[in-house]
């Protein structure tokens, strides 16, 4: 009897099932950025990745508090953001909540990309940690000092303020006591205190509310203008 033989013709692999394939395809793509980050630009408003232990996240800029070389202010969201689906599943893994926060540019890797989102927490469906290694960047209260042409500077900056009620609350007592003033406080200029953000960037400009008296550091800065 015969023995029939069986050759294979080439030496050609099988092709990849298409979910298959696109995995290769964004390996490849988070080798590429890896090797070839975009490079990030302060000020620029775009969203950045960071790294956040050994995850790396997308992080949003807050709006003009994005520009200094050592310190912004942003916010962790989902990769998948603004898609409805994204921001539910960002709500179960902690995204949501956090408000703004300290980030320092050293931990920056470049401009956020697709790419990066399977190294993300969420694409391993887990919980972002209780400690992503960024301190809050609430609220400050600035103290402004403007004449009748709307020109003018801030003469005091108090924060960062840990609940924005906290600053919203030194800023309406601050204003009483400025309005409590008998003469006017400076000739000339309208001064106001304002909840506002706590910008990172120019975090050496702040004093901390919580450690001192903020009459008497208005009324030091009044008699320094």
């Amino acid at each position: 009897m015969k023995r029939r033989l069986f050759r294979r013709c080439g030496t050609a692999a099988d092709p990849l099932a298409p979910e298959d394939q696109a995995i290769v395809d964004a390996f490849r793509s988070l080798l590429e950025v890896r090797k070839n980050p975009q490079p990030w630009t302060p000020g620029s408003g775009q969203h950045v990745a960071v790294q956040v232990g050994p995850f790396i996240e997308r992080a949003h800029p807050r709006p003009g508090d994005d520009h200094g070389p050592d310190l912004i202010a942003v916010s962790l969201v989902h990769p998948d953001t603004p898609h409805a689906a994204a921001y539910l599943h960002g709500h179960q893994l902690g995204y949501t909540g956090r408000g703004w926060l300290r980030c320092e540019t050293a931990a920056i890797l470049g401009i956020w990309q697709p790419a990066y989102t399977m190294l993300t927490h969420a694409a391993a469906n887990l919980h972002l940690p209780d400690d992503v290694g960024m301190a809050p960047a609430h609220y400050g209260v600035h103290v402004e000092a403007r004449r009748s042409d709307n020109t003018g500077r801030i003469v005091l900056s108090l924060g960062p303020y840990i609940q924005t009620w906290h600053a919203s609350r030194d800023a309406d007592r601050l204003n009483t006591e400025l309005r409590g003033s008998e003469g006017g406080v400076l000739p000339g200029l309208t001064v106001t205190a304002k909840a506002a953000p706590f910008h990172v960037s120019d975090h050496e400009s702040y004093t901390d509310p919580y450690e001192t008296d903020i009459v008497a550091l208005l009324a030091a800065a009044i008699d320094g203008h």
